[in-house]
């Protein structure tokens, strides 16, 4: 699959501001807009639609998970882990995908985000 140009990036990223104006509580373009805004570098913009999301869907892990990954990416680690250890506790399972995620680069030195992955770890 090829990679969006920025210029797709930016006409989808408008598209769907468009979509929002006409209904500011549509969770999936909230979702599918902090997830632009991220990949466009805007991550102020995204951890916005991630904050909005939350509190749309308070009882969501991967809308805490995705919370999680903005506050990681702006370097807010302890509201980060906070956000991580809340999704698991909704449900969030997927550790591989935690471990690899690269917007949570900044936490995986953190012991506490070591003891996050662990225990969501099958036991052997």
């Amino acid at each position: 699959m090829a990679e969006d140009s920025p210029r797709d990036t930016a006409f989808e990223v408008a598209f769907f501001e468009s979509v929002m104006r006409h209904d500011a509580q549509c969770v999936e373009v909230i979702e599918i807009l902090g997830g632009l805004y991220t990949k466009m570098g805007r991550i102020s913009d995204g951890l916005r639609m991630d904050r909005k999301l939350v509190r749309l869907q308070p009882g969501n892990p991967t809308a805490h998970y995705n919370l999680a990954c903005s506050l990681a990416l702006s370097k807010r680690n302890s509201d980060a882990l906070r956000s991580l250890k809340h999704a698991v506790g909704l449900g969030y399972r997927d550790f591989e995908w935690m471990t690899h995620d690269p917007d949570l680069q900044g936490l995986k030195r953190i012991p506490e985000f070591g003891a996050i992955v662990d225990q969501l770890k099958p036991q052997s």
